[in-house]
């Protein structure tokens, strides 16, 4: 339809004369189209994409601060977890160190104890030597007198007879110390 509304102008401009109405016509049409394009169509197209454009700017700026907010956290937690890790690491050795200490504490008082055992048992060892000694040397007082006073057959008074008997014990003391 446009065609032929286009062919039939330009036959008519072709007949005779110019139609300079019809170009007003045409130009007035154009403009009033014009004009309600740009009040209807272009100026919210316009405010549409200027808000794109802002939304988009106003994204972008968000995303590079939350970016940059990740990285600064992602940075706090390594360096906690760097600092957890130095902890662990301590408390570790500390650890270490203090059983350490506690072995060798426990190896001391056992080494101390086994000592105090052995002087313990040596004395005593002594003190029943001494006190066997000291019943044997009653014990042949005793049988030295017996024996004596069937050989003389007489009897020595007891103090003699544990003079004798201690100077005797004293003699194979001595002998034995050799």
């Amino acid at each position: 339809m446009l065609s032929q509304t286009l062919f039939s102008s330009v036959a008519a401009t072709e007949e005779g004369g110019l139609a300079i109405g019809n170009i007003i016509f045409t130009a007035i049409v154009f403009i009033v189209l014009m004009a309600l394009i740009k009040h209807y169509a272009w100026k919210p197209l316009s405010d549409v994409m200027t808000k794109r454009a802002d939304k988009i700017s106003n994204d972008i700026s968000s995303a590079e601060k939350s970016r940059k907010d990740a990285e600064k956290l992602a940075k706090k937690r390594e360096v906690a977890l760097s600092k957890s890790r130095d902890d662990a690491n301590d408390i570790i050795s500390n650890a270490k160190d203090s059983a350490q200490k506690q072995s060798e504490q426990i190896v001391s008082e056992a080494r101390n104890d086994a000592q105090s055992v052995k002087a313990s048992a040596q004395k005593d060892i002594e003190q029943e030597r001494k006190d066997a000694l000291a019943n044997t040397k009653d014990d042949v007082a005793n049988l030295s007198v017996e024996i004596a006073s069937k050989i003389i057959q007489k009897e020595l008074k007891s103090d003699d007879q544990k003079a004798l008997i201690d100077s005797y014990i004293e003699g194979l003391g001595k002998q034995n110390a050799r």
